[in-house]
C-alpha cells in the first residue's frame, strides 16, 4: 500500500479534514504549531503523504534506540545528540537543499513543560540557509490541519512574527489549553542563547 494511500484512508476515517494551500514544491522549513500532543506526528505523516512531501524531523536520540530506530528512520527521524547538533543540523540542510520535495519539520513550541515562548531555531535557521519557512497547523475546534502560507524571512523579527502570529490567530491545536501564543524571546530583546 502506498504512502498516498494510506493517507487517503486516514483522511476518509478519522473525522479530520485537510484543509491546505499547495505543497511546496521547493525545499523549505516546516513549522508545525500549535504542538501540544505527541498525535500531532501522526497528523504531520498524513499531511506529508497525501501532498507528496518528504520529511526530515529532528529527534532526541532515545528516539532511536532499540526497535523503534529503524521505524523512525523510515518516517524522516533523525537522531540528535543534544550535547552537539550542529553537525546534524549543517547534513540535514544539505540534504534538504539537494532535494525539492523536502521539508524539514520543526516544532518551535514543544509539547512538554510549560513554555511562554517558542524557540527560535526555526527562524535562525531560515536565515542561514535562505530556506522560506512553510506554516502547517492543527485545529481542534474546526478538525482541521494542513499546510498555510510559505513566506520568507526579512530578518526583522517582530513584522515576520507578526505574520507569523496571524496566521496561527484562530489554530489552537490538540490541546488548546497547552498553546503557547508565537512569540520569540528575542522580540523583548532577552533571547537567551538556550533556545
Amino acid at each position: 500500500m502506498t504512502k498516498r494511500l494510506i493517507a487517503g484512508v486516514f483522511w476518509a476515517v478519522t473525522g479530520w479534514r485537510l484543509v491546505t494551500e499547495p505543497a511546496p514544491r521547493s525545499p523549505t522549513i516546516l513549522v508545525g504549531a500549535p504542538h501540544t500532543s505527541n498525535w500531532d506526528f501522526i497528523l504531520m505523516l498524513g499531511i506529508a503523504w497525501k501532498l507528496g512531501i518528504r520529511i526530515r524531523w529532528l529527534g532526541k536520540e532515545s528516539l532511536f534506540r532499540g526497535w523503534r530506530g529503524p521505524v523512525m528512520r523510515s518516517l524522516g527521524g533523525i537522531p540528535v545528540d543534544r550535547d552537539a547538533p550542529g553537525e546534524v543540523v549543517g547534513d540535514l540542510v544539505r540534504q534538504v537543499s539537494a532535494d525539492s520535495a523536502t521539508a524539514v519539520v520543526i516544532t518551535p513550541d514543544g509539547t512538554r513543560g510549560a513554555h511562554t515562548h517558542w524557540k527560535s531555531g526555526f527562524y535562525r535557521l531560515a536565515e542561514q540557509t535562505g530556506l522560506p519557512v512553510t506554516l502547517g497547523y492543527v485545529d481542534r475546534p474546526t478538525r482541521t490541519t494542513g499546510l498555510g502560507p510559505t513566506i520568507v524571512i526579512t530578518g526583522d523579527v517582530t513584522a515576520d512574527m507578526d505574520r507569523i502570529r496571524d496566521f496561527y490567530r484562530d489554530k489552537s491545536g490538540l490541546r488548546p489549553e497547552a498553546r503557547v501564543e508565537p512569540r520569540l524571546r528575542s522580540e523583548s530583546g532577552s533571547e537567551s542563547g538556550s533556545e
